[in-house]
């Protein structure tokens, strides 16, 4: 189905209510919340990125093949139901969970893929990196 493809959709939701109610509410407020993060063909993300929201921080960097996703219990789920297989995140904050999430929300959301980055600068992908070596 749709909601499980891993292919760089996702979203967060929160809501209060019974648990089973909770969690229709949360689907549905996520659903709503839905952006795209930028995966790299290795499973990664392009490039380090620091996410802030009110006291919490986090700092994730793309990491190699077979690194897996290094990353806290809160973060875990995010990174790997948007496709990334690959990551290494610290939380440099607050250890409320809620807050580590948003803040990796708000640091994935600044993500740009070369191809957006090239079409900002009306330049081709190989036109960028002209002269550089991987």
């Amino acid at each position: 189905s749709r909601r499980w493809r891993r292919q760089g959709d996702v979203g967060v939701g929160m809501a209060v209510a019974e648990v089973p109610m909770a969690i229709s509410k949360a689907s549905l407020d996520a659903k709503k919340n839905m952006f795209h993060v930028p995966v790299t063909e290795q499973g990664t993300i392009p490039h380090e990125v620091l996410g802030h929201f009110g006291a919490g921080r986090i700092i994730i960097k793309p990491a190699v093949e077979g690194t897996g996703v290094i990353a806290g219990g809160a973060v875990r789920p995010l990174f790997e139901l948007a496709g990334i297989k690959n990551v290494l995140s610290k939380s440099l904050g607050t250890d409320n969970g809620l807050n580590i999430i948003k803040a990796a929300v708000e640091g994935l959301k600044e993500l740009s893929s070369p191809e957006d980055v090239a079409a900002r600068r009306g330049l081709t992908v190989s036109e960028m990196f002209v002269g550089k070596e991987n």
